[in-house]
């Protein structure tokens, strides 16, 4: 990947909360328009990197580059001038529950430009029109679904026309028909809008549906254990735990399994 097309870069990344280091030394890049995940079992690190990445907790060590500008030593204006290229949706949605959804979409503009109040809730509309919300602008969080809460928080972080949007999560706690609706949403959004996006999941029906390209973290090795595109890494990866991961195998089942029909065969 040239710098040109390298949005993000994560350099020699290592977090850590106080002494119990959690990512030791990674490194990574995400491509302009791509559409990146970060993958990996429960405790592996993939909410932290994530956290890291948005500016919430500086790196113990290393540096994480938007465009070319370090998120983590950045202060004041210029700070505040790289995160409003981003938008988050966390992983419940975190909508305000006093506010109607297009409140809640509308309040990333009452912070951080001066346009007037009609012509915010224009845009609020139509960030809201774009994930399929816009009769429910009046609703309460409370009486929306969970796929609408995931929706309306996607909205609420397009509000600025961000370059880059994280989504944590995207499909827990979704049935399957949510979930494939939702990856059909981040699809639509990727291809009509340009937007790159760095996703957490562990979802393997999300990953192979919008995944460009992964990394998969370890518990263990507190590291990238590999990287590439999913659907080639699940049918060519040699290392256990990437092949058991994405086949969906217990360790040590296949060669349980293979042992158990040689023995059947006799």
């Amino acid at each position: 990947m040239s710098e040109r097309d390298t949005l993000i870069s994560v350099e020699s990344l290592t977090c850590a909360y106080g002494d119990t280091v959690v990512i030791d030394n990674i490194s990574f890049t995400v491509g302009r328009g791509e559409v990146f995940v970060i993958l990996g079992g429960s405790g592996c690190g993939k909410s932290t990197v994530l956290k890291h990445m948005i500016g919430l907790y500086p790196p113990a060590e290393g540096e994480i580059f938007i465009e070319g500008d370090d998120i983590g030593s950045a202060h004041g204006a210029k700070r505040l001038e790289i995160l409003q290229r981003i938008g988050v949706m966390y992983q419940m949605g975190a909508l305000f529950g006093s506010m109607t959804l297009l409140e809640n979409v509308r309040l990333p503009l009452e912070e951080f430009t001066s346009m007037p109040l009609e012509a915010m809730n224009f845009v609020a509309r139509t960030k809201l029109a774009l994930v399929g919300l816009e009769a429910s602008a009046d609703k309460m969080p409370s009486e929306l679904s969970g796929g609408m809460l995931k929706r309306g928080a996607i909205a609420r972080a397009m509000a600025l026309d961000p370059k880059i949007l994280f989504l944590d999560e995207p499909s827990a706690g979704l049935d399957p028909v949510t979930s494939a609706e939702l990856d059909e949403l981040i699809r639509s959004l990727s291809r009509s809008l340009g937007v790159t996006f760095v996703i957490v999941t562990h979802e393997l029906a999300s990953i192979y549906s919008i995944a460009d390209r992964v990394i998969m973290l370890d518990k263990s090795t507190k590291g990238i254990i590999a990287e590439g595109d999913p659907r080639v890494l699940r049918d060519t990866s040699d290392h256990p735990l990437v092949r058991n991961f994405f086949q969906r195998e217990v360790e040590g089942a296949s060669s349980a399994q293979a042992s158990g029909d040689k023995t059947e065969s006799i």
